[in-house]
């Protein structure tokens, strides 16, 4: 039995790593941020949620996905926002996810997983049997089953909530007297998914699979809404085609930037992207130029003096970065990203009372977003020209915390707690950390483990 449980273990690790996953990283943008809220909030009121317990995370990769994962949480993939035509498709599937949440399928779904994985663990068993027996192909074979058992099985108790959502969805952009057929131009569009093989989909398909006849119920659903012809809002529209040249500029190579946007496109999106290729490839007068046309014809757009103050920065003018973003954040007041922006350039600038702008905009900043590793790392800089140690070393620990690296946070805090007089504010916060990384917790041991 102990032989055939080392065995059953193996054949999961084998599992597991035969299907790495793709690293991920979040896009933090002020802009890109506002215009989905700007579209998603209005969505969440109308199913009754409070938007301000929803979070909406940007994830960097390629790839067509949206899902919701880890409670009131909705994840938009860039490949997702770049696959789009228009702000009506973003929309319609932001409302399909918004449903996943209000009609409580994120607990039906833990279940139905739960259900659905029990044949897939006998497959597994039956696998390591045949393994065990001295029939490693066949063994190999129950086991890469697994997983397609366990998806059709997912996928039963799947279907009815995802027609649900598409009616849902309907029902929500009726209701703000939105057309609702971005959702089923989204679906047309990706229609050819329904015949590729599971490896072959895009993740938002194999979560969420297509069938014929749920495009044809949403599209019917639409129709009869009486708002299926209804035109994009203009503001809408630009807000998406401003997102998407961004996200162009600043994650395609130059070549598809001057391909999508030649020089001969004067647009605002065109000269957007244009600008921040020009910064990625350290074309300081080509990114000023573009973005001071754009400044030239929308002075109060927050987001033109923002992106100002990056391409300074980024190509090593942090002093002259510094009017840009003072700009940006009176256009925008109490945007915690302009603020940490901000603070970046002043602690580089390091003129007498800089240190002591750049930490109360970073204390506003973290007010917002106390979580943010970035403006805890950016803080502890603060704490260390003020000659604070154990305050650096509290800040340096909040960083690592926020970003799951639990050793070097546990580290951290045990200096602060050395240094700090007992029972102090900060003292309590060095040791809240502490306690909240201690290796010897179960709980933290998959933190732990990433370090060795």
């Amino acid at each position: 039995m102990k032989h055939l449980k080392t065995l059953f273990a193996a054949a999961i690790i084998w599992l597991a790593s035969a299907t790495p996953g793709l690293a991920q990283s979040l896009i933090r943008d002020a802009e890109i941020e506002q215009i989905l809220r700007d579209w998603t909030n209005p969505i969440l009121e109308v199913a009754g949620l409070q938007p301000e317990d929803v979070g909406l995370y940007v994830i960097n990769d390629p790839s067509v996905n949206a899902f919701v994962a880890g409670g009131q949480r909705i994840h938009i993939h860039t490949g997702f926002i770049m696959a789009s035509d228009n702000a009506s498709q973003i929309r319609g599937v932001m409302a399909h996810e918004t449903c996943h949440i209000a009609c409580g399928h994120t607990v039906t779904r833990a279940r139905a997983a739960n259900v659905a994985s029990r044949p897939a663990l006998v497959s597994i068993g039956l696998g390591v049997l045949a393994i065990a027996a001295g029939a490693p192909d066949a063994g190999a074979a129950l086991i890469a089953s697994s997983q397609q058992f366990a998806a059709l099985n997912f996928f039963v108790h799947t279907r009815a909530e995802e027609a649900m959502a598409d009616t849902m969805a309907v029902q929500y952009l009726v209701a703000l007297d939105q057309s609702p057929m971005g959702i089923v131009e989204f679906f047309e569009k990706f229609r050819y998914q329904e015949v590729l093989s599971e490896a072959r989909r895009f993740p938002y398909f194999r979560s969420h699979p297509l069938s014929s006849n749920r495009v044809r119920t949403t599209r019917r659903l639409a129709e009869e809404s009486g708002l299926a012809d209804k035109p994009e809002d203009p503001v809408a529209a630009k807000q998406f085609d401003m997102m998407k040249a961004k996200l162009v500029g600043f994650l395609e190579p130059p070549a598809r930037v001057f391909r999508d946007y030649p020089p001969t496109d004067l647009s605002q999106p065109a000269r957007y992207a244009r600008s921040i290729a020009a910064m990625q490839a350290a074309d300081l007068t080509t990114a000023l130029k573009e973005i001071d046309s754009l400044i030239a014809e929308e002075p109060e757009n927050p987001y033109f003096h923002e992106l100002k103050g990056q391409i300074l920065f980024e190509t090593g003018k942090p002093v002259d970065s510094i009017d840009p973003l003072i700009e940006a954040n009176r256009l925008l007041p109490g945007n915690a990203l302009l603020q940490i922006a901000l603070a970046r350039s002043l602690l580089a600038r390091g003129e007498e009372n800089d240190v002591a702008l750049a930490e109360d905009a970073l204390r506003d900043a973290l007010i917002a977003e106390p979580n943010n590793a970035f403006a805890w790392t950016q803080l502890a800089i603060v704490f260390e020209q003020q000659d604070d140690r154990p305050m650096a070393q509290v800040a340096t620990a909040e960083a690592a915390y926020n970003i799951g690296n639990y050793p070097r946070a546990y580290s951290f805090a045990e200096r602060a707690i050395r240094e700090l007089t007992p029972n102090t504010p900060a003292w309590r916060q060095a040791s809240d950390i502490r306690n909240a990384t201690d290796p010897a917790l179960p709980e933290n041991e998959v933190f732990w483990r990433r370090r060795r």
